[in-house]
């Protein structure tokens, strides 16, 4: 199916857990879904933004990053219940995600447990992985989403936790950056009222150009993310920082 490259959705999801050996999303759930509309680049307003009953508990190391808890989530609907809204809204875009495999591979996961032979995602839509990019622009340095907001001066004071929308925001006027530039993300009419009533603008910050204090990391601490990395490659077999 032939996608329509002018309409993009930034998207984040965030979920029970991860497994750290074998597929990282079976067993698993998203719980929150949260997408931007981008067209011809500019934000339309239209977001798409929902949380989700998962059937079984939140690992708490997720709840620590999310701080999204179960009880929270006892009232809200299935990805079953939302599945066909959720594919009519995503259905031909571009969808732009940061580390994509890892939403994907929930996405894909969720879709395949309604058993209606819906397909793999890359199938109705195509998938731009926003860290793969940043990884070529900025290679042998920190690519996640506040490293690249400290690195292009990118407010996101507001993510003390992850949330997917917010996220998503963030992860948007991020792209537009490192795509084209663009720094000011202009809503239509309609989108720019509504979204003034809200309060919820992405706000930009300009720093100094000199000035910056730069710390770096003593040698206790560099031993200490050693130490880190062997855990995970004990772990998962593998390490992407020392790939």
């Amino acid at each position: 199916m032939s996608t329509a490259n002018n309409r993009q959705i930034v998207l984040d999801t965030e979920t029970t857990g991860m497994n750290m050996i074998g597929v990282h999303y079976e067993g698993h759930r998203i719980i929150e879904i949260g997408a931007v509309e981008v067209i011809n680049r500019r934000l339309t307003g239209n977001n798409f933004h929902i949380y989700l009953k998962p059937d079984r508990l939140v690992d708490p190391e997720a709840f620590g990053v999310h701080g999204i808890a179960d009880e929270f989530l006892a009232d809200k609907p299935s990805f079953s219940d939302i599945a066909d809204e959720f594919l009519e809204y995503i259905q031909g875009a571009e969808l732009v995600i940061h580390n994509a495999a890892f939403d994907i591979g929930f996405m894909d996961y969720e879709f395949a447990m309604l058993k209606r032979d819906i397909g793999k995602t890359e199938t109705f839509c195509q998938i731009t992985d926003s860290l793969a990019m940043a990884r070529k622009m900025f290679p042998g340095k920190r690519n996640s989403l506040d490293a690249l907001c400290n690195r292009l001066e990118i407010d996101n004071s507001k993510r003390t936790l992850h949330g997917a929308l917010l996220d998503a925001e963030i992860l948007a006027e991020v792209f537009l950056t490192i795509t084209g530039g663009q720094t000011s993300l202009a809503f239509s009419l309609d989108s720019e009222q509504s979204n003034q009533a809200d309060g919820e603008n992405i706000q930009r910050i300009v720093r100094p150009a000199s000035g910056l204090r730069v710390v770096s990391a003593s040698d206790e601490e560099c031993l200490a993310h050693e130490g880190r990395l062997d855990l995970v490659m004990k772990k998962g077999g593998s390490c992407l920082w020392r790939a």
